[in-house]
């Protein structure tokens, strides 16, 4: 699929807002005790592209084991950006973006349990120049086994949503989740109706026009709803498998009672989420069956993990 010329290297995108951007690229990664898995990013994001000023934001959620101050003080082009309370992914995200001024027209936002392929971020920086309506982009993403992570998903409907939800833990195949996640789809070039938030090469015009990641997600879900508002405002969501990370994964959520609250996050955002897109009196019935639908999903899935 075709966008029509991409731009040249130096072309400028200019967001809904009127603000010209350059061609630079940063990135941006959310920090909370992330650990000696932060070097690991950092040191594979240097054979990720041959570009050599590339700035590095640590938008820091109030780490308590130094890692984001140390990687700061010892690495050039690293900035710790302390946020001062932890305020989630999202919210953190576009502080660290916002931080950055107009000569960055590209921007990572990436989790630092991640580490690159060689040359993964120039291919993406590639498809993003090939298809200038994208408004993000993302790789294949591997887990440590060399498994592929579905992370290039469709906008799930009330339908589909509701089916994986329901099935996925006890029948990962269902068709409702096979469809949602695409996992049989050819791992090739193509749109997506999100992509996972873990690693997004966003073009900085298309995130300042939906006014970035939405707040009141504090983790999950951030991603599913950034994608489906780019998607409403034109832009697309590309993904690019060309491009490979390693998501590591483990940072920050080692304890049994951080796991159990990130799955009361899950379901409360996964609320939100459902909740927003079925508003107003005539549906809130629905609201309702979904609010105690989730709140067993939840109280089932934390006691299963004990």
């Amino acid at each position: 699929m075709q966008d029509g010329e991409a731009p040249g290297s130096g072309a400028q995108d200019v967001s809904a807002g009127g603000r010209a951007y350059g061609d630079g690229l940063a990135v941006v990664t959310v920090t909370y005790s992330p650990g000696p898995l932060l070097d690991g990013f950092l040191d594979s994001l240097r054979t990720a592209t041959v570009r050599d000023d590339v700035p590095v934001v640590l938008a820091d959620n109030c780490s308590v084991d130094g890692a984001p101050e140390r990687a700061a003080r010892e690495r050039s082009g690293v900035t710790f950006l302390p946020i001062g309370e932890n305020v989630g992914y999202g919210a953190a995200a576009n502080r660290g973006v916002a931080a950055l001024d107009d000569r960055y027209g590209w921007v990572v936002v990436a989790n630092p349990d991640l580490e690159w392929a060689p040359g993964s971020l120039d291919l993406l920086l590639d498809a993003g120049r090939r298809h200038p309506r994208a408004g993000a982009l993302g790789p294949l993403v591997r887990e440590p086994s060399g498994a592929v992570y579905p992370s290039a998903r469709e906008v799930p409907s009330l339908v589909t949503g509701a089916g994986h939800a329901a099935l996925g833990t006890v029948w990962p195949g269902n068709p409702f989740s096979a469809a949602y996640r695409r996992e049989r789809d050819d791992v090739t070039e193509r749109d997506a109706g999100w992509l996972s938030g873990s690693c997004l090469l966003l073009r900085r015009a298309a995130f300042d026009s939906v006014d970035g990641f939405d707040p009141r997600y504090f983790m999950y879900f951030e991603d599913t709803d950034l994608g489906e508002r780019l998607g409403r405002a034109g832009w697309r969501n590309v993904y690019v498998p060309s491009a490979e990370v390693m998501h590591v994964g483990g940072a920050s959520t080692g304890k049994q009672e951080v796991s159990a609250r990130m799955l009361a996050e899950h379901h409360r955002s996964a609320y939100r989420y459902l909740a927003d897109r079925n508003p107003g009196p005539l549906r809130a019935p629905l609201r309702a069956a979904l609010r105690a639908g989730l709140a067993v999903r939840s109280g089932l899935a934390t006691r299963g993990g004990r």
